[in-house]
C-alpha cells in the first residue's frame, strides 16, 4: 500500500494548519506555489550538499503539498484549473529535489537521470490514465508521498550514519530505488489502464 491511498485523511492530519492559513487569507494556490518555492530550495540546497537543510525543504513540500488540497476543499474553492496547477508544481518539484541531489556531490548522474525518468514516467502514468478515461491513478508500489517520506528517511539516515552502504550515500541509494520503482510503478499503471481501457 502506498502513502498516496491515505490522501483523503490528509484534511484530518492538517486541519489545524488549515484553519491557521484561512484566517491569514491564505489561497490553495498561494499554497501550491509555497510548495514548488521550498522543493527549488530543496534542490539547491541538496546540490551544495547541504542534507539537513533539504530534508527540512521536503518535509515543507509536503506539508503545503498536502494543505493547498485541504484548504481548497474547506474554502469550497476545489477546481480543474488548481488540481492541474498542482500537478504541475509537484512534477517541477520532483525535478527540483531529485536533480539537485545528483547535480551536486550527493550521486552520480547515471543513477540520478535513472531515478528522474521513473518518477516522472510513474505519474506520467497515473495522469495519462485520466486522460485516457480511466481515472486517476494513484496505485502502484511507489507513489508521490511515498518518495517524499524515503526521502526524509534517506536524509536522517545521511544526517546520522553518514558513511552510507558499501560507501555510498543514502540518498545515492534512494535514486536507485526511485529508478527501479518508478519505471515499475509506470509499467503496472500502464497494465492497470490497458485493462480498463
Amino acid at each position: 500500500m502506498t502513502l498516496d491511498r491515505l490522501r483523503p485523511y490528509s484534511a484530518k492530519i492538517f486541519e489545524p494548519v488549515v484553519l491557521l492559513f484561512e484566517k491569514l487569507g491564505l489561497t490553495p494556490n498561494f499554497c501550491t506555489v509555497l510548495a514548488l518555492v521550498v522543493a527549488g530550495a530543496g534542490g539547491v540546497a541538496y546540490f551544495y550538499g547541504d542534507v539537513l537543510l533539504g530534508t527540512l525543504m521536503v518535509i515543507l513540500n509536503a506539508v503545503f503539498d498536502a494543505i493547498d488540497g485541504a484548504l481548497a476543499r474547506k474554502q469550497g474553492t476545489a477546481s480543474v484549473r488548481g488540481d492541474f496547477l498542482d500537478h504541475v508544481v509537484d512534477r517541477y518539484a520532483d525535478i527540483f529535489l531529485i536533480t539537485g541531489i545528483f547535480a551536486g556531490p550527493l550521486a552520480s548522474w547515471p543513477v540520478g537521470v535513472f531515478a528522474l525518468t521513473g518518477v516522472l514516467m510513474s505519474s506520467y502514468l497515473g495522469t495519462q490514465a485520466q486522460a485516457v478515461g480511466a481515472g486517476r491513478v494513484y496505485g502502484g508500489i511507489l507513489g508521490r508521498a511515498d518518495r517524499l517520506a524515503l526521502l526524509v528517511l534517506a536524509g536522517i539516515l545521511e544526517i546520522t550514519i553518514p558513511t552510507g552502504v558499501y560507501g555510498i550515500g543514502y540518498l545515492a541509494w534512494l535514486l536507485v530505488i526511485f529508478g527501479a520503482f518508478g519505471h515499475f510503478t509506470a509499467a503496472q499503471r500502464f497494465v492497470y489502464t490497458w485493462k480498463k481501457i
